[in-house]
Parts: C-alpha cells; structure tokens; sequence
C-alpha cells in the first residue's frame, strides 16, 4: 500500500464548500423573509473578494479595499435580498449610502460573534497578494469589534489542500 493519498476524482473541496456557503444563504434568507431584523443579539461579520466575478461595490470602497472587505450586518442596514448565487444589501460608509452585490463563491468568511460561529472558504479568485485591512467600519454598527475572538471553538475552515 503506498502512503501517498491519491488524487481524488470527485471533487469533495467544491462540494463541501458549495454546501457551507449554502447555510449562509440559508441565514441570510432567513433574516431577509423576517423582514430584515435580526434575532436578539445576532450580528454578522461577512468577509469577501473585492475582486472576485460578480461583486458590485463603489469604486471608492473597491479603492480602499482592493483585496478584501469585511462588512457587518447589524443594526443599519436595509433591502436585503438573497438569491441563489448571491445577495445584495444597502449599508452607509462614512455616511453614503452603497448598494453592494456579492456572489456567495466571493465570501471567504461569515461569522456571527454573538453566538461564537464562524466559516472561513477558500475562494477560487485568483489570489491576490494578501494585505492586511481593517473592517469596512459601515455606519451603525456596534458590538464586537474583532470577529477573531474567542477561542474559535465553533469556527469550521475547510482546506482539503488544494493542489495548485
């Protein structure tokens, strides 16, 4: 028996990340046909490719976040609507007003610090050189500032090793 893993002919990595990107449509769905309000302290933390196929931004955001961009959903934010492939939301940076469209395949991250749960994704984008950034910092928000903390105990990375 050799101790070399074989390259798999089904492609596990794509299926399990379509399937988790899925729960965050599921969520978002879900706040969406509530009327757009979000359940107790719930508050989400979304990080996505600024870059990747789909995405709609404002090119001053695009500027500043020419990589990634973590915005929250908490408190003001308005016309969400969630489809199949992506979702769109309203949110005000520096008090203007943005309508941002992105593909649920840009997200690399969602977490929702009041409950400790997190999903990181791998992004089939061509990878940019990473810089580091702050938070979008959208108007209104409060709460956590870092969705980092905690002990990561209910946070699920898939990394099947992907070969380049």
């Amino acid at each position: 028996m050799s101790e070399e893993t074989p390259d798999s002919l089904i492609p596990y990595d794509e299926i399990v990340q379509e399937a988790l990107r899925a729960v965050v449509g599921r969520v978002l769905g879900e706040i969406e046909r509530g009327g757009g309000t979000l359940p107790g302290n719930h508050h989400f933390y979304i990080t996505f490719k600024t870059a990747a196929p789909g995405v709609s931004i404002p090119q001053h955001l695009r500027d500043r976040f020419p990589d990634e961009m973590t915005i929250v959903l908490q408190n003001k934010f308005w016309d969400l609507e969630v489809r199949e492939e992506d979702f769109t939301v309203g949110l005000s940076f520096n008090q203007i007003p943005a309508k941002l469209q992105i593909p649920f395949a840009a997200i690399t991250a969602f977490v929702d610090p009041a409950v400790d749960f997190g999903l990181q994704f791998q992004t089939a984008v061509d990878e940019l050189p990473h810089e580091e950034h702050d938070d979008a910092e959208n108007d209104g928000e409060g709460g956590e500032t870092d969705a980092e903390d905690g002990d990561g105990s209910n946070v699920v990375t898939v990394d099947f090793g992907r070969k380049k």
